[in-house]
């Protein structure tokens, strides 16, 4: 014999979705009190320096665990720097980036 509701028929009792467990909300008040009571910031700073494999866990957990990019895109990640040059016979800047020129004007790929 089959415990529980009948197929079909909606659940009903229960908490209601999205509410907040109070035993989660009632320990993060304990935390922040007893951080507040050890000094704070400066606390979290000196455990920084002093236990950092500790404090990196810590800061794991607070950090956003999906990162989005400017306008919700994907992120955008610099290898390198662009720089720069100029030849003295000539003001035109030589773009090294992707593509460098060389001195003489010629184009070549860069490694």
């Amino acid at each position: 014999m089959r415990s529980g509701r009948p197929p079909g028929m909606p659940k009903t009792g229960g908490r209601v979705k999205g509410t907040p467990n109070k035993v989660n909300s009632d320990l993060k008040g304990m935390i922040l009190g007893a951080l507040a009571g050890v000094g704070g910031q400066e606390y979290l700073m000196r455990q920084a320096d002093e236990n950092p494999a500790a404090f990196l866990t810590l800061i794991g957990k607070v950090l956003p665990t999906t990162l989005t990019g400017e306008g919700g895109g994907p992120v955008m990640i610099i290898t390198g720097v662009r720089r720069e040059l100029h030849d003295d016979d000539d003001a035109s800047p030589i773009l090294i980036t992707g593509i460098t020129r060389n001195l003489n004007g010629a184009a070549s790929e860069a490694d």
